[in-house]
């Protein structure tokens, strides 16, 4: 999870800026610090076999072969694959983190057009919010490991409100025959209520219909995207083609 320094920054202090650079949470030291130590360790040991264990005619042809390295890497352009490469993990980020999926708009939206005090009415709009949250639940546990943890079952989402024993045998049914994620099913069980309160009068217009469906498709689309960022990465060769280029220089 991304840390937040915002409020840290939100005024000038005297060295305000330096305390930032030098913070430990989420940090790029507390990152990279074993590497560093590994590197360090290694540099320490190069340096002493250099000044005390080589002769004269050795220590001439270790620096050639620094010299001869020292000419190789300025052959890479490094500025280039390093800033190409952090703008993909940036951009990357970046989207993932705008298509989050909320359910406070489409439950507002239900709420304005699935109108009636009643019981009905309550009941339409209490399940239109729980297979909303259902869904999300769902992919977020094939995402987050935290949430796979909270809920490694089925069992799990009806202790947690999410789900019916009813609703836990069709999709246990589901998955006798597909393998695949069943994220679709609570949000088109959703859709279906919309279609039913629309025929029972509780929704106005179509055009209150065609919202409150506009807006579960857009989620269905939210929660397909980031499952697309989860099982495709960054290409493993070029995160490793950064990596070398970086540690040759």
């Amino acid at each position: 999870m991304t840390v937040s320094y915002t409020k840290k920054v939100s005024n000038t202090s005297f060295c305000g800026f330096s305390k930032l650079l030098f913070r430990w949470r989420g940090s790029v030291f507390k990152l990279i610090w074993p590497d560093l130590i590994v590197y360090l360790v290694l540099y320490g040991i190069v340096s002493l076999v250099y000044r005390f264990a080589l002769n004269e005619d050795q220590k001439r042809i270790f620096e050639k072969m620094a010299l001869s390295c020292e000419y190789f890497r300025n052959v890479f352009p490094i500025s280039f694959v390093l800033g190409f490469y952090v703008t993909i993990v940036v951009q990357r980020w970046w989207a993932q983190y705008m298509l989050i999926p909320w359910p406070d708009t489409i439950c507002l939206l239900a709420n304005t057009y699935i109108q009636g005090q009643d019981d009905r009415a309550r009941m339409i709009r209490k399940n239109f919010a729980r297979y909303i949250n259902l869904a999300f639940a769902l992919a977020f546990s094939r995402i987050s490991p935290r949430v796979a943890r909270r809920f490694p079952s089925y069992q799990h989402f009806i202790e947690a409100g999410y789900m019916t024993h009813g609703e836990k045998a069709i999709f246990e049914m589901m998955d006798e025959q597909t393998k695949h994620h069943k994220i679709w099913m609570p949000l088109s069980w959703a859709c279906q209520l919309t279609v039913r309160a629309r025929q029972e009068g509780r929704v106005p217009d179509d055009y209150g219909q065609e919202a409150i469906i506009h807006e579960v498709t857009n989620l269905r689309y939210n929660c397909g995207k980031l499952q697309e960022y989860h099982h495709m990465s960054v290409p493993l060769v070029y995160t490793q083609v950064s990596w070398v280029v970086c540690e040759t220089h």
